[in-house]
């Protein structure tokens, strides 16, 4: 059973991201603050749960959520800042759009930088210890899985309406065939390619 807050006497907002891993397309972060009393069985680390779980707690969440932001940051600026640096600046900015200014933050993870002045607490695998949390790891997933559906339709060649842009093995194969596109992110190891040797050069 998730915990609802880790200081009962504060506003609360839970951060998470999604796309990190992936080769391509944005990465996303959500926060969001929930009432203090809020439960649903449900609710896991977004990775755990089934694609039909996820859409329904979605619009659960955004039904129920005292407050919740949804934030990107693109390709370019990751392949410009680092994906560390573009996952906090995306919890940054989802954190920006709340309405709702909150006393403490979680944060999913082993590294933030100081938002506001507000105190925050990083939670390694905090989905699935923490709801506000799970919450935003929600968000955070189903609304990057959308925005892929949709890049998708551009260059349906690379299979994300399936892997999302991860580095799935169907994926690199199709950079090696066809190269990359304006989401790919080029500092990103996108084939690994591995060095032939001909034999035929070797002094007899």
């Amino acid at each position: 059973m998730l915990k609802n807050f880790l200081h009962s006497c504060k506003i609360e907002a839970g951060c998470d991201e999604a796309g990190r891993g992936s080769l391509c397309g944005p990465v996303c972060a959500a926060a969001v603050i929930l009432p203090a009393d809020y439960f649903n069985p449900l609710l896991n680390d977004s990775k755990k749960m089934t694609v039909k779980s996820r859409n329904l707690l979605r619009t659960e969440i955004e039904g129920i959520a005292i407050d919740y932001a949804v934030a990107f940051v693109d390709n370019q600026t990751i392949d410009k800042i680092n994906i560390l640096k573009a996952s906090i600046m995306a919890m940054h900015l989802a954190l920006d759009k709340l309405k709702v200014r909150p006393e403490h933050i979680l944060v999913d993870g082993n590294r933030f930088y100081p938002y506001n002045g507000i105190e925050s607490t990083c939670i390694i695998k905090g989905d699935g210890i923490y709801a506000p949390i799970a919450a935003a790891s929600v968000l955070a997933k189903t609304y990057r899985d959308e925005l892929m559906f949709k890049l998708h339709d551009e260059f349906n060649q690379y299979g994300w309406d399936r892997n999302k842009g991860y580095p799935t093995i169907f994926h690199k194969q199709a950079i090696a065939d066809y190269g990359t596109t304006i989401y790919h992110r080029l500092t990103f190891n996108l084939i690994n390619r591995q060095t032939e040797i001909s034999f035929d050069s070797v002094t007899k």
